[in-house]
């Protein structure tokens, strides 16, 4: 299957069911009063973690997903059937954003962990809820409330507690094989890893840690160049860093500049990862000149100033296996003790003990714009949208109520200021409802 880590899609959640205008009729029962009952609940769309789920693979042809709408209400006061939550599985380890403000929706890391990302509409309120002393027969219900429609972005940062990162060819696919279960792809030329590869590493004293090896990064990953800057985020989740560095020289290649390099793509994709435990492991020390570019390399490090500590370098060779057990033991160990990177967070945690509430005038937010081409003024907004969606418009009474909904958020005075006069038209938004305007 084909890893996807990145996807675009739409949810749009389901719409409450309409009220409606009902009136008792039983026999000896005169003047029965209103008896239309409310919408049903419009279903949510809710993400959920799937622990068998590695990939965004099922999102990459299926983009657009719907919930059912509620149902409508009934006579004898009887409330519309509620829609059932309509649940999307996404893998571990999966971050959704907004696609429209960027804003962070949640960070799934839990098995089984729901997020809510689009909320069904309430139902509309039927007639039985109208009924006052001045009005006791009301001939007044609310059509459903829509339900929130949302593009959102998914991305994928594979759960590992370990990750390596290093050059292309370093050796990262044939140091998974040899101490994982893992059996990706190795090769004699560059970017021979074109997606994460995940391993589960058993020591023989029962510890065991999941492994991923990153595509190979280049310089400028962190601006886009090659492969790295798509799987940069994936070493956001890993606890500590394997930087394996190619000791050979075969391509004539400085081991020291290879390693300062990825240390510079890292600081500048995420400079927090540069404060988790790391190991530096100089790999392929079973060719000839590694000796000899080893102990260059080891000087070149211990010169180095403004590092706070000197890194831990474990050399090894992948095709003898020499060192590899020392290496994950030492892993194993770094592991222990690691704490665990930061994730987004879905809610602010800060706790008060003292609340302050501040009076905020209410505020409409709505606008109002002559178009030269149909010669009339046009009201747009969230909110005027939302209540002319919840109106009836086949019945007078509910148009009336709109009216006097819209004369309370302030559209009147607005319209007024606007320069518009008696018998203008005015049209609410794309819709083709139409009234006249009446200073």
């Amino acid at each position: 299957m084909a890893f996807v880590d990145q996807a675009e899609i739409e949810v749009k959640a389901g719409k409450g069911g309409d009220g409606i205008v009902s009136f008792r009729h039983e026999k000896f029962v005169a003047m029965g009063g209103p008896f239309g009952g409310d919408g049903g609940r419009g279903g949510s769309i809710i993400f959920k973690v799937d622990e068998g789920l590695r990939t965004l693979m099922d999102f990459r042809y299926n983009r657009h997903f719907k919930a059912q709408p509620g149902g409508n209400g009934g006579t004898k006061g009887m409330t519309g059937a509620s829609s059932e939550d309509r649940y999307i599985k996404v893998p571990q380890g999966t971050t959704v954003k907004d696609a429209d403000t960027g804003e962070v929706l949640g960070d799934l890391l839990e098995n089984g962990q729901e997020l809510l990302v689009a909320q069904g509409g309430r139902g509309g309120r039927g007639n039985i809820h109208f009924a006052t002393s001045a009005n006791p027969a009301p001939e007044l219900s609310e059509n459903g409330e829509p339900g929130i429609i949302r593009n959102l972005k998914l991305e994928l940062k594979v759960l590992a507690d370990v990750g390596l990162v290093g050059f292309p060819s370093a050796g990262k696919s044939t140091l998974l094989s040899v101490v994982s279960n893992a059996k990706p792809k190795v090769a004699a030329y560059h970017f021979t890893t074109l997606s994460p590869n995940i391993g589960m590493v058993r020591l023989d004293d029962e510890r065991d840690f999941v492994m991923a090896d990153l595509p190979g990064l280049i310089e400028g990953a962190s601006q886009g160049i090659g492969l790295g800057f798509q799987f940069l985020r994936h070493v956001e989740r890993t606890k500590v860093v394997l930087h394996l560095v190619d000791m050979s020289g075969v391509e004539g290649t400085d081991p020291y500049t290879q390693y300062r390099k990825i240390l510079d793509e890292l600081q500048q994709y995420d400079e927090t990862i540069l404060d988790r435990p790391q190991i530096v492991v100089p790999t392929k020390m079973d060719m000839p000149d590694s000796d000899e570019n080893l102990a260059k390399f080891q000087k070149e490090i211990a010169a180095e100033s403004g590092l706070p500590v000197q890194p831990l370098i474990v050399p090894i060779s992948a095709l003898t296996r020499e060192g590899t057990q020392e290496l994950m033991r030492l892993t194993a160990d770094m592991l222990a003790t690691a704490p665990a990177p930061e994730s987004y967070r879905t809610v602010d945690e800060t706790i008060t003990s003292e609340k302050t509430y501040d009076f905020k005038p209410e505020n409409h937010d709505f606008t109002i714009v002559w178009s030269e081409e149909s010669e009339q003024w046009i009201i747009g907004g969230s909110e005027v949208e939302k209540l002319f969606l919840m109106t009836n418009i086949q019945r007078d009474a509910t148009i009336m109520r709109f009216g006097r909904q819209l004369r309370h958020m302030g559209v009147d005075d607005a319209l007024r200021k606007a320069g518009a006069k008696d018998g203008d038209d005015v049209r609410i938004s794309d819709s083709d409802f139409v009234f006249e305007f009446s200073d």
